[in-house]
């Protein structure tokens, strides 16, 4: 799932997990609480007041249009003055979030500028979708009326687009999100989540993302250091610090996850009536714990070094079959126990409970909030206790001022400053999922409504300023345009906090993998596109279609392939696909490549060239090509493969009769001494290529695997910040060269233009390559 936060802000903080969205929550200061405004009628959405009024308005995700009223001029809010807008856009969005878990949602971005009003902005409708550069249908009155909505017609919209600038409402600016889902969506997609339970389980699905969650019952032994260590505290070769014995008194609710090759830790004791102790005031770090996740496997868990991955990444082995036996996976986690004291403890045991951010446990605040069984409410109003609650406190900390203003807008500078000054109300408003009807549906408006007159209501003996809200609303409202049931409730989220929590996410759909193609694909020293490749006597060029065709019968692998290697990171995810891209041809071929870029012109191999031989009975295989004997051989080892292959010194033109050429592989090039290794008929290296699993699995263990000259595994060097210099790294831990290097770079460039917030106004790219090189353009167009 790839998404963002509608506005993409410029920012460098690397001790952030997510600075971008950081920066954004900021935002989230003047007016619009979610889910309850101050009159007790339902606000499912929040507002966002940029710093600047000219900051782009962005969509969050690829999207279908749903509806959408673009205005030519603001209206009078109900003051007599021009001061409100109307437009918005409603956005449709189908993605994956993991091996069948389709998730449908909807983001509606409301009161944007009009249009008349962008060139005191220095902003050009040009950079708008066509579809909202011109203003809806409607009459042309005096002053200015609000035009009906537009159905969207299967109009498409993709992440990043922009959507307009930031209006106002009674003269407030601000944007007006939501992001909400049908309960026929929800149930579908929430009903497989821990979502609303309070008595969690493992999952016995493999649904996994974002941060692990461990749940340790009261009274566990915690130990100083893990069973089996020496007098040097090492246990099979890797190095523990001594911690303290001891047990815990409560539940126990650890947090870990990985951040810059870094493994964090949080700990919360369940201290009753629902509350939680933080017993971390600052995460536990053990740096470097990510990047030598290899290592560590490999000498923990000898038995399969593979699964034994899987148990310190995620604390469970989720390849099928699992190959360790469960008295094999003992995993030592290091954990606080009680404030100021940390242990080390098992979290195989089978009383640990594992759950991660796919499951949306309730100790991390997510609650399910409803009420009624009728598609709306009697009186239409809030009557969840918790949140009427918020508003008593709130109105008993209203100034004499506050208390004399009439607007229910007015009054929410009551409800803001108090969650502004009260510690911790408004993380637990990020975390309720709401169950209630839009305020965008104009059915049934009186009858939701009308309560607000009566006798300590917020209108009460006030009909004039009632009937101005409820004909100001009702010339906002859409739904009858939206082709969405009428009447009826949806399930809202809080619009930041459930971006961030996706965010989390690395699993990506067919069509957001297939989009991270660039249309071109060959690219030269100073041009772009690199011309000698040519079909038909064209230059070539890759549809979308194409893209998802080549790249289909591998998707799900290779998203389990990031889970387990790479992570959630953008960047991360975009510099590996972009040298798999490179390695497999564009994902013509898994195996053979480099016979392919022999044809197309690539590489040093040529007919003339002694290592023809070899290459010609040895070639690379999966997503990484795999080279060379020895690679298989660790491969094979890491999964606990059989050990059935046999070693000869013989030359390869001697011993060429008597073995296949699949069977025959040497650790390294033949004419320098490299040795002949020869598969028994059991096992062959074509595995690799031909199971779906092995092909992606194995680029991942050859992505982390190796340790080259500076002890740094390939994520190492991902992790810096993005610059040719360090993609040019990259592609020499991958390749051992130069080969398809400027492909390489232009490759990296597209995608993180695809995959992270990064934007730009044009689209190509310059990128300033490292001497000798020069520079090099990057054609930043999607293939369609």
């Amino acid at each position: 799932m790839i998404i963002s936060p509608p506005f993409l802000l410029e920012t460098q903080d690397i001790n952030s997990t997510d600075p971008v969205m950081d920066a954004v929550d900021r935002y989230e200061m003047a007016h619009g609480i979610y889910p309850i405004a101050f009159d007790r009628r339902w606000h499912p959405g929040m507002h966002l007041t940029p710093r600047m009024q000219n900051e782009k308005i962005h969509a969050i995700a690829d999207g279908e249009v749903v509806a959408y009223r673009v205005c030519q001029y603001a209206f009078d809010g109900g003051g007599g003055v021009q001061d409100s807008n109307a437009g918005f856009v409603l956005l449709k969005h189908t993605t994956d979030t993991g091996e069948g878990r389709k998730l449908t949602f909807y983001s509606l971005y409301m009161h944007l500028l009009e249009l008349d009003g962008y060139n005191d902005h220095g902003f050009h409708p040009d950079v708008l979708p066509s579809f909202l550069r011109t203003s809806s249908p409607g009459p042309n009155m005096q002053p200015p009326a609000v035009a009906p909505a537009q159905a969207g017609g299967g109009l498409k919209v993709y992440r990043k687009d922009i959507l307009g600038l930031t209006g106002r409402c009674h003269g407030q600016l601000h944007l007006h999100v939501e992001i909400f889902m049908t309960k026929p969506d929800f149930d579908t997609y929430f009903g497989h989540t821990q979502l609303g339970e309070e008595q969690v389980t493992t999952p016995a699905i493999a649904d996994y993302w974002g941060s692990s969650y461990y749940v340790i019952p009261p009274q566990q032994q915690f130990l100083p250091l893990p069973v089996g260590t020496d007098a040097h505290h090492k246990l099979n070769g890797i190095r523990f610090d001594e911690l303290r014995a001891g047990r815990n008194a409560d539940t126990l609710y650890a947090e870990a996850w990985f951040h810059k090759g870094s493994k964090f830790t949080k700990v919360w004791r369940g201290a009753g009536a629902g509350q939680f102790e933080l017993l971390t005031t600052e995460p536990i770090r053990e740096p470097d714990y990510e990047y030598n996740l290899y290592n560590r496997a490999s000498a923990l868990y000898p038995g399969c070094p593979s699964d034994g991955y899987e148990m310190l990444r995620f604390g469970r082995v989720f390849s099928a079959p699992a190959t360790l036996p469960e008295a094999a996976r003992t995993t030592w986690m290091r954990v606080a126990f009680a404030a100021g004291q940390q242990g080390y403890i098992d979290i195989n045991n089978r009383g640990v409970l594992k759950l991660s951010d796919a499951d949306f446990p309730f100790f991390k605040g997510w609650k399910k909030i409803s009420e009624g069984s009728g598609p709306f409410n009697t009186d239409g109003l809030c009557d969840i206790d918790a949140l009427k609650k918020i508003l008593k406190d709130a109105k008993e900390h209203e100034t004499p001022q506050e208390a004399a203003q009439t607007e229910e807008y007015q009054k929410e500078d009551v409800l803001v400053r108090y969650l502004k000054t009260t510690e911790g109300v408004r993380e637990q408003l990020r975390g309720f999922v709401c169950e209630a009807p839009s305020e965008w549906d104009s059915t049934h408006n009186e009858d939701r409504y009308r309560k607000l007159k009566d006798p300590g209501e917020f209108y009460d003996g006030n009909e004039a300023g009632y009937r101005k809200f409820l004909n100001l609303l009702k010339s906002f409202q859409f739904w009858d345009h939206t082709g969405l049931p009428a009447g009826e409730k949806f399930w809202f989220f809080h619009p930041m906090a459930f971006i961030r929590h996706f965010r989390r996410c690395g699993w990506m759909s067919l069509d957001e993998l297939a989009a991270t193609f660039p249309r071109h694909t060959f690219y030269g020293q100073t041009g772009n596109p690199r011309t000698a490749i040519t079909t038909d006597g064209a230059t070539y060029t890759l549809t979308k279609t194409e893209a998802c065709n080549r790249i289909r019968e591998h998707s799900v692998a290779l998203n389990k392939c990031i889970r387990k290697y790479i992570g959630h990171d953008k960047q991360r995810i975009s510099i590996f696909l972009a040298q798999v891209l490179l390695e497999t041809a564009q994902w013509r071929n898994l195996s053979g490549v480099r016979r392919l870029m022999h044809e197309w012109g690539f590489g040093q191999y040529s007919n003339n060239n002694p290592a023809t031989e070899y290459y010609g009975a040895f070639y690379g295989r999966g997503i990484m090509q795999l080279t060379w004997a020895g690679n298989y051989m660790q491969y094979g080892k890491f999964r606990s493969f059989p050990n059935n292959v046999g070693a000869y010194t013989e030359r390869l033109p001697s011993i060429a009769p008597r073995i296949t050429s699949a069977s025959r592989h040497y650790t390294g090039n033949p004419n320098d001494g490299g040795q002949l290794i020869v598969w028994f008929p059991r096992f062959d290296p074509d595995f690799v290529a031909e199971d779906v699993f092995s092909s992606c699995d194995s680029g991942g263990f050859y992505w982390v695997s190796k340790s080259f000259s500076q002890g740094f595994n390939i994520n190492r060097v991902a992790d810096r910040l993005y610059s040719a210099a360090n993609i040019g790294l990259v592609n020499r831990l991958v390749n051992g060269g130069g080969n398809g290097y400027y492909e390489r770079q232009a490759y990296s460039a597209y995608m993180l233009r695809k995959l992270t917030d990064r934007i730009g106004s044009s689209s190509i790219e310059l990128i300033v390559a490292p001497p000798p090189k020069s520079v090099m353009c990057a054609d930043m167009e999607s293939p369609e």
